[in-house]
């Protein structure tokens, strides 16, 4: 029987390092507009929207809705979304279930990553597409889950 992150595969590049020219960018101004939407969605107000910063790989945005406040991680270079239970510098095992009104960000391209994918142990999905580089990067820094490989503030 397998785990909630078989099938996931780890992309050239979702640690946000490259050897060799960056792959894509996910651009913040397409998630600012995406997080809008979901806001809409949600019947709630865009608190910030902060685009990726100097070590992260990933923009931070929040909603409050009446049930409260929500944040998202967009990764920086591939259309994924976490939700966190607040905004912080690090993640490790802090990532939750997206809200129902989410799926207007899959419907607006983006994937939407359910908690149990992003706490699965790295070794539960395939990460035959990561480079050298990246592999030094994920032994030096250690990370146990698959989110805190895809939303990460190495340097």
């Amino acid at each position: 029987m397998g785990g909630p992150g078989d099938g996931f595969r780890l992309e050239r590049g979702a640690t946000g390092f490259f050897s060799g020219p960056v792959v894509s960018r996910t651009d913040p101004g397409v998630c600012r507009t995406a997080w809008y939407a979901a806001a809409r969605a949600a019947r709630g107000r865009v608190g910030e929207f902060v685009a990726q910063g100097c070590a992260q790989n990933y923009h931070r945005a929040t909603i409050n809705d009446r049930d409260g406040d929500h944040c998202a991680l967009f990764h920086d270079h591939y259309p994924l979304i976490a939700f966190v239970d607040e905004p912080r510098d690090w993640y490790t095992d802090q990532f939750r279930e997206p809200p129902a009104w989410a799926a207007v960000l899959g419907d607006l391209g983006f994937t939407v990553l359910s908690a149990s994918v992003l706490l699965s142990p790295l070794s539960s999905v395939d990460t035959s597409a990561l480079s050298d580089v990246e592999w030094r990067n994920i032994d030096y820094w250690r990370p146990e889950t698959v989110g805190a490989v895809l939303f990460n503030s190495w340097d």
